[in-house]
C-alpha cells in the first residue's frame, strides 16, 4: 500500500453504508482521486471537519489495490466561507465543482486545480461581481481544454479594429466583420483578458465598466464550451 499527502478540493461526496462517504477529490499533483472516508458521518469523526465543500484541505490517503483509496487524515487549510453567505455565489460555486468534475479525469493536470481554486477564491471576494467570476472560470476552462477562439485577427486574417463591429464565426472560431455585429472592441478586449493565463477574477473585475460587457461575452464562451465539450 502507498500513502500520499496532498492538497485537495472536494468535487463531490456520496453517502455510503451507515457512516461512510465516497469523496471525489481534485489534487494539484495526483489528478482526480476517489477515496472512502470511513465513519465520517459519525458525530465525533475526526475526518469530517477537514473535508468541507468549497475549501482547500490537506489530506493523507492510503492507496490500496482497488480503485478507491482510503482517507486517513484531513486538515482544513482554506475555507471559502463568504461564498455561502450569498445564494448566487453558492449556486455558481457548486456549478464550478460539477463542471470541473465532468471535464477532468484521473490524471488531470495541475491547471484544473489552480483554475477551480482561483475561481472559488474569486467568488469569496465579495467585491468581485459574480458574473465576472463566471466569465473568468468559463474562459479559462475553455483555454485549458484547448478551445480558445482567435481574439487577434478576424476570419480573413485582418487585425481586429476598434472602429468595427463583429459577429462570431463558429466554423473558423474567430470574429467576422459585420456592421450589425453584436461584438465591439470592448467585448473582445474583455474576452482576450479573460482567456489570458496572467489574469484573475479580481483583475477582470477591476476593468472599467466590465459588467456592461460580461453578459455578451459570457454567452459566447458558454456557447463555445457547449459546442466543444458539451457542458
Amino acid at each position: 500500500m502507498k500513502s500520499i499527502i496532498t492538497s485537495c478540493i472536494v468535487l463531490s461526496r456520496v453517502d455510503f453504508q451507515e457512516a461512510d462517504r465516497i469523496l471525489t477529490l481534485l489534487t494539484p499533483d495526483h489528478g482526480k482521486l476517489s477515496v472512502i472516508a470511513k465513519g465520517v458521518r459519525k458525530p465525533r469523526s475526526k475526518l469530517a471537519g477537514g473535508i468541507e465543500l468549497l475549501s482547500v484541505s490537506n489530506v493523507s490517503i492510503l492507496q490500496g489495490r482497488g480503485s478507491v483509496a482510503t482517507l486517513i487524515s484531513s486538515r482544513l487549510d482554506i475555507h471559502y466561507g463568504e461564498i455561502t453567505k450569498d445564494i448566487k455565489r453558492t449556486m455558481l460555486a457548486y456549478d464550478f465543482l460539477k463542471r470541473t468534475n465532468k471535464v477532468t479525469e484521473e490524471g488531470a493536470e495541475e491547471e484544473y486545480f489552480e483554475l477551480l481554486n482561483n475561481s472559488l477564491n474569486g467568488l469569496n471576494e465579495i467585491s468581485v461581481p459574480v458574473p465576472v467570476v463566471d466569465l473568468w472560470y468559463n474562459s479559462r476552462l475553455l483555454s485549458t481544454l484547448g478551445y480558445s477562439p482567435n481574439v487577434s485577427t478576424d476570419d480573413s486574417g485582418k487585425k481586429l479594429a476598434e472602429s468595427k463591429s463583429y459577429i462570431f464565426d463558429y466554423e473558423s472560431s474567430s470574429f467576422s466583420e459585420n456592421q450589425q455585429g453584436q461584438f465591439v472592441v470592448n467585448d473582445i478586449k474583455l474576452l482576450r483578458l479573460a482567456l489570458s493565463s496572467s489574469a484573475s477574477p479580481r483583475k477582470l473585475g477591476m476593468i472599467k465598466d466590465s459588467e456592461k460587457y460580461v453578459s455578451n461575452v459570457l454567452a459566447l464562451v458558454k456557447s463555445l464550451l457547449q459546442q466543444s465539450v458539451r457542458i
